[in-house]
């Protein structure tokens, strides 16, 4: 072994320890640690306002919606995997994977699976549009969890062809949607089936779905940023403009009867009907 080219060796990697440590020269902190990934995007009262929720339960606002806390500095048993508001705008949930929940503003706190021991995990959750301020979680295999809220049923018994990855209130209340990531969609007491992309081909998996606060019908959201809209008014989708490595995980309905998609690097993209103009 050439002991000289040793030594410069062990010099050198000397050199570039010292370099990184007075001069932060050296591998980036953001690859050691990059940002948690967005998972879930809730509105707000006002139109164009809502809230992103990452992975660790980290809150951010959207169109300076009001911030009323985050799960950020909390030790988790499992990573969040959602949000939903409250009716009236003013609060969210956050909800983990094993299903505990974190309430935030007006969002009262009825109860969560976080105790228990699930078949399999929890992917989303929906408030409850009348009654006590309830919700319902849903897991991966369509079975349902309603906390203050009316059980209409679930897909825990179906077998199902592809994981349910989402739910919506119905618009009035009394009933839910449960939607799978082949689009399939699942509905359940006054929720009116009106249609799903389960028999379509799709590019992308689907990721989330919104129920239409104008309408009857539901908006599904696409990986890719695809939108397809079943009783609903269809206004845009954000296919062909992500950034490279990214991919949408979740949608909104807005109080003006658009939406908003946010993907997993915390971009968001609006859509909504055209601003009539007003003759002075």
């Amino acid at each position: 072994m050439n002991t000289s080219a040793a030594r410069r060796g062990t010099a050198a990697a000397g050199v570039a320890l010292l370099l990184s440590a007075v001069t932060g020269i050296g591998p980036s902190s953001a690859s050691v640690n990059p940002p948690p990934p967005t998972v879930g995007i809730a509105s707000a009262s006002v139109a164009g306002q809502a809230w992103l929720a990452d992975a660790r339960g980290g809150v951010k606002s959207v169109g300076d919606a009001p911030t009323y806390g985050s799960a950020a500095d909390k030790q988790l048993n499992a990573p969040i995997v959602g949000i939903a508001s409250t009716m009236s705008g003013k609060g969210y949930w956050l909800v983990g994977q094993e299903g505990g929940i974190f309430s935030f503003g007006d969002a009262p706190f009825r109860d969560s699976t976080g105790s228990l021991k699930l078949n399999k995990p929890i992917v989303g959750m929906a408030p409850d549009p009348v009654g006590k301020q309830g919700y319902w979680l849903a897991a991966s295999d369509g079975g349902v969890f309603a906390f203050d809220a009316g059980f209409f049923g679930s897909a825990g018994s179906l077998p199902l062809k592809a994981p349910v990855v989402g739910m919506a209130p119905s618009r009035e209340g009394e009933g839910y949607y449960l939607v799978a990531s082949d689009g399939g969609v699942f509905a359940y007491g006054g929720a009116r089936f009106s249609g799903s992309t389960g028999a379509i081909k799709l590019a992308q998996p689907i990721v989330g779905m919104a129920a239409d606060p104008d309408a009857v019908g539901y908006l599904l959201a696409a990986a890719d940023g695809g939108v397809f809209a079943f009783d609903a008014d269809f206004y845009g989708s954000a296919a062909g403009k992500l950034a490279a490595g990214d991919r949408v995980t979740g949608i909104t309905a807005n109080s003006d009867g658009g939406y908003t998609l946010a993907t997993t690097k915390g971009a968001t993209f609006n859509y909504g009907p055209p601003v009539a103009n007003v003759a002075s």
